[in-house]
């Protein structure tokens, strides 16, 4: 792993706090939400079971009304975009990546978080699954360097990760199932960025002790 200087070191820890930001802002923008979701149009409020991440960032909520809590979901991807952007631009050279490597890596994560933003729009799906395309690409990438590193309870936490993922996969494309994906993707969301948050408190800890 590429030592830092000690003035630099707690950079380390932004993904970590980027995570804990995001993560309060979801709670306000839910908070804020007016209600209404796949299974009840006219409900009151956002329901952690029964409502989308992406619920959120619509202009109109589900029961017709303005949606008071987009402005801070906005916010909330902004904040997670510029998150993992940075992880991504970090962890490969703290890993010991080959520059071709480290810059695909990089790449691939910024490509991931930016096309993200757009998730809001008409062009949901599509967008998705190229965000995912990218992001799969970086999340290779951080597996490779978790082994490179040696850290093989992070990399099994990533696998877990990845059977999160799928598990959102099959019950999107499963109708009888979709009911229970809103929780599901609450999870993923959670475990995911736990994950990030965790490799980033190593690598700072990794330092502290060079």
């Amino acid at each position: 792993m590429s030592p830092q200087p000690p003035e630099k070191k707690y950079r380390l820890l932004f993904p970590a706090f980027g995570a804990i930001i995001f993560c309060i802002l979801y709670l306000v923008a839910a908070w804020r939400y007016p209600g209404g979701s796949q299974t009840d149009a006219k409900s009151t409020g956002f329901s952690w079971k029964q409502n989308y991440w992406c619920n959120l960032l619509n202009e109109t909520a589900i029961n017709g009304q303005p949606n008071s809590s987009r402005t801070v979901a906005m916010i909330a991807m902004l904040v997670l975009a510029i998150t993992l952007i940075y992880f991504w631009y970090f962890f490969p050279q703290q890993a010991g990546f080959n520059i071709i490597s480290r810059r695909i890596i990089q790449v691939s994560g910024a490509a991931a978080m930016l096309t993200g933003l757009f998730m809001s729009g008409e062009s949901h799906d599509m967008i998705i699954n190229l965000a995912s395309l990218f992001g799969l690409v970086a999340i290779g990438g951080t597996f490779a360097g978790l082994y490179k590193l040696k850290w093989k309870s992070l990399l099994w936490f990533g696998v877990l990760n990845l059977v999160l993922v799928g598990l959102n996969n099959y019950l999107y494309y499963n109708v009888e199932l979709r009911y229970y994906l809103p929780v599901v993707q609450k999870i993923t969301f959670f475990s995911f960025l736990l994950w990030i948050s965790l490799i980033s408190v190593k690598l700072y800890r990794s330092s502290q002790e060079q």
